[in-house]
């Protein structure tokens, strides 16, 4: 007897198979990879559920290069089935019969084809993405370039102390498209602008993140983004969205000093509660600024003289530096539209975000 002919997906060759394109068409994406592979970067809403833990892939591994292949996926088999088991148990079993996961793992291989026959075997229609990760890894590197120059970018430019960041949340509650740069990065974007017990994300977490934003935007409407330097922390804007981000129509922040230092002190309020970590901080200036100008920075804090402190690194660090590096990287800062405002608190930065959000 013929066997019978296997039933097809209608949308694809392969009834197992996903593309990149088609992840907004799923209930759920299940990354199958290590919690340590899952951590550097993962697919936007994407639920790990590992089919090797990072010590067992770790044994996998070591026994498929040391002893066998064979070996070593009799061990992987054991383990794959025990930890599919336990995902099933402890995250589907209440899904319904039409719930569509799609699963990844690194290239598209074993990890995620065990998970897709088990869970297809039950009879969800789960499908595998092809080329996993590493297909999606490079979607995101080629939009990163092809999506940033479809774009219309206003810029928030300004010394430090200006509220950019906040005028730019204010923006967003105005309706207005806003790529935040600093939020994104998990940095405030200065030498002081790792906030404590907080990390960075790597730099391929910021870049799917950095994508995931683009592709979200509307090309017919400006999106606002703050002027910073191509390096956000330890992280780096990709060239061509940087390129583009300098090309952007530039509106300049202009404050009083009073003004500055008053956003400054709330603004960094998460330091000033944390003496300790300002102090680590404050003392990575010492190769611009000398032992005794730093010295004399520490022991601002140790007096509490939080105002004094603020107002000697806007004139001493942060405004000689934008003078000298900032005002150049934006092509397009001599021609910028003037915003000043005498006051950066709250109503005043909403009544300004609400003029620049209608002006578009």
């Amino acid at each position: 007897m013929a066997p019978l002919p296997e039933k097809r997906h209608p949308d694809m060759k392969h009834p197992a198979l996903a593309s990149v394109a088609q992840l907004g068409d799923y209930d759920a994406i299940i990354d199958v990879r290590t919690p340590a592979e899952f951590a550097e970067d993962h697919v936007p809403g994407a639920i790990n559920c590992p089919v090797l833990s990072n010590e067992e892939r770790v044994t996998v591994g070591t026994l498929y290069k040391q002893v066998s292949p064979f070996e070593a996926k009799k061990v992987g088999a054991a383990l794959v089935s025990r930890n599919i088991a336990r995902h099933i148990e402890t995250h589907f079993l209440s899904k319904p019969r039409g719930w569509k996961p799609l699963i990844y793992c690194w290239r598209g291989g074993q990890r995620s084809g065990a998970m897709t026959v088990v869970l297809g075997q039950i009879g969800w229609p789960a499908r595998r993405l092809e080329g996993g990760y590493k297909a999606f890894r490079q979607r995101v590197l080629e939009e990163l370039d092809t999506l940033p120059p479809t774009l219309r970018f206003n810029i928030l430019c300004g010394p430090t102390g200006s509220a950019k960041t906040a005028l730019l949340d204010a923006l967003a509650a105005e309706g207005a498209q806003v790529l935040d740069l600093e939020g994104l990065a998990c940095h405030r974007g200065s030498v002081l602008g790792g906030a404590p017990n907080t990390s960075q994300p790597g730099q391929k977490a910021f870049e799917t993140r950095l994508w995931s934003a683009l592709r979200g935007f509307d090309p017919a409407r400006p999106v606002w983004a703050e002027s910073e330097s191509r390096r956000v922390g330890r992280l780096h804007v990709p060239g061509v969205l940087f390129e583009c981000l300098r090309d952007g129509e530039c509106t300049l922040v202009q404050a009083p000093l009073e003004a500055r230092v008053d956003h400054l002190l709330e603004r960094y309020a998460d330091l000033i509660a944390h003496p300790a970590a300002l102090n680590e901080k404050l003392a990575r200036l010492v190769p611009q600024h000398g032992h005794e100008r730093v010295g004399g920075w520490l022991a601002l804090v140790d007096a509490g003289a939080w105002r004094q402190l603020a107002e000697e690194l806007v004139s001493l660090h942060y405004d000689p530096a934008y003078k000298r590096g900032g005002e150049g990287l934006y092509r397009r800062l001599e021609a910028a539209h003037l915003l000043p405002l005498a006051s950066l608190g709250a109503p005043a930065l909403a009544a300004a975000a609400q003029e620049l959000a209608a002006a578009g």
